[in-house]
């Protein structure tokens, strides 16, 4: 009887155990969605509002050379103000924004992909 009991409450550990998982090697997986079309209204301008404007105000604050206030202003920076080597930058003296910490990756990524795809602004 004593057998038996044990026998019966190896097996129901067993099936717990090895036999009630929904994971897949898919679940294991982080992915975050590949943005298509990056634009400036949509995905650009909230960065830069919330990392930027701090001190690319217009008129610009704490020694910032150039307002980031709007598209134009972005896209100038982009093309010709060497921001994405500013923003990209492991250099302490360079970092943006001044005295850290850098901005993320994905979102210096995401700014990369909107100049590659043509500094949509829409």
């Amino acid at each position: 009887m004593k057998n038996g009991i044990v026998q019966l409450t190896l097996i129901g550990l067993t099936i717990l155990l090895f036999g009630c998982t929904t994971v897949s090697q898919d679940d294991l997986i982080v992915s975050s969605p590949i943005l298509e079309v990056v634009t400036y209204n949509k995905n650009i301008e909230p960065i830069i509002h919330n990392n930027c404007i701090i001190c690319h105000s217009n008129p610009p604050e704490n020694g910032a050379p150039m307002p980031l206030m709007n598209y134009e202003n972005v896209k100038e920076a982009i093309q010709n103000r060497n921001l994405l080597s500013r923003i990209s930058s492991e250099d302490p003296a360079l970092l943006m924004p001044p005295g850290g910490p850098k901005l993320p990756q994905n979102l210096v990524e995401l700014i990369v992909k909107w100049k590659e795809g043509g500094l949509i602004k829409e």
